[in-house]
Parts: structure tokens; sequence; C-alpha cells
């Protein structure tokens, strides 16, 4: 699971940087500042959530269970909550209505908090298990 769990923290990693560079130069020109700042709000939180999976990848006390749950909850939680607002964000330009899909963005927002408190629980079972 670790490996599954570094792997996807890389690709999310390096789609977020490259996101990030095609939103700064291509899109510039083509949608409006409201949308750049929501496109950079998705790219931005596609970055947190890769870093996060790293650390989660390398951290040894924490359960495999524990560790699947926590990357499917981010997987599907980036997919929704940073792929609705890059969908978004580029709805002026596009021939398809994505805010028919923008209230998936809070579903996604909710499965990435719920991950980062199963970590938080897990972090807290630890220290109360030393004690």
């Amino acid at each position: 699971m670790n490996k599954k769990i570094l792997v996807l923290g890389s690709l999310l990693g390096i789609i977020a940087i490259m996101l990030g560079a095609f939103g700064a130069h291509g899109l510039k020109s083509l949608i409006t500042l409201e949308a750049i700042q929501t496109f950079e709000v998705g790219v931005r939180y596609q970055m947190y959530n890769a870093l996060f999976l790293l650390f989660i990848g390398g951290f040894s006390p924490m359960s495999e269970k524990t560790k699947r749950i926590i990357f499917y909850f981010v997987l599907i939680g980036v997919l929704f909550f940073s792929g609705s607002l890059y969908a978004l964000s580029i709805n002026d330009i596009m021939n398809f209505d994505f805010k028919v899909v923008g209230f998936v963005t809070p579903i996604g927002g909710l499965l990435l908090i719920i991950a980062w408190l199963l970590v938080l629980i897990n972090f807290l079972k630890i220290d109360s298990d030393k004690s």
C-alpha cells in the first residue's frame, strides 16, 4: 500500500505543477481573473494533498487499513474538489456547462477533511499508547 500511496502522491504533485504552469501561462488570456484564482485553489489543494500522501506513505506507525482508507478518500477527494474547480474555471471557454458538476466540490472537500481527521485520530491513538 505504501508504494501506491507514494506513487499517487508523486503523480498528484506532478500534475499539480503542470496544471499550475498551464493556468499561469496557458489560461491567463482566456479566462477571467476570478476563474484563474479558482483554478489556482484547485492546484494548491491538490499539491497539499500530494504532499500529505507522501507523508502518509512514509509513516510507519499507521495501519495499512487506515492508509488504504486515506488513499481512497484523498484520491476521490482531489478528483471531486480540485477537478470540479478546474472544470468550473474553464466553464466560459467550453461548450459544456460545468456548473452542473459543481455540487461535487463540497463532497470532495469533505472527503479530504475526513482523510485528515483519520490522521489526527491515528496520531491521538499513538500518543495514548505511549502513556
